[in-house]
């Protein structure tokens, strides 16, 4: 005798074997330059007291590099969904590294999300040495 089947439920307690699901998870790394681990992480973790600052940062580049682009425009709100932090907390980490000259900030208008560039000052650095040197 045959039954109507009315939900997936109701199909998964018909079966008479076990079901094997597999699952394929990709994982994507973001690589990030030594210096930022080796220099930055210190510096505003330690030096200016501000380990959100460089959380901001990490988001930033993450985003930045997963986008393929040189800017990228996120919103307060976002960024601090992303970074888990309050919205006076990412304000005050951006203020940072702004005057830090770690990131470039521009507006289409007073309202506008603002689009974040990255400014890796010590990326010109090493190039300069390397045809220096």
């Amino acid at each position: 005798m045959c039954f109507p089947i009315r939900d997936s439920a109701q199909a998964a307690s018909r079966l008479q074997w076990p079901m094997v699901l597999n699952s394929i998870v990709i994982m994507l790394h973001v690589p990030i330059d030594d210096y930022v681990l080796d220099v930055l992480l210190p510096d505003l973790t330690g030096h200016d007291h501000s380990p959100a600052a460089f959380l901001t940062y990490v988001v930033l580049w993450t985003k930045l590099y997963r986008s393929e682009e040189r800017g990228v425009a996120v919103s307060l709100q976002q960024l601090a969904e992303l970074t888990g932090l309050s919205k006076s907390a990412v304000q005050g980490a951006i203020r940072l590294l702004k005057r830090r000259s770690l990131i470039r900030i521009t507006k289409g208008s007073a309202t506008a999300v603002p689009e974040y560039e990255l400014i890796r000052h010590w990326v010109r650095r090493r190039a300069k040495q390397q045809t220096a040197g």
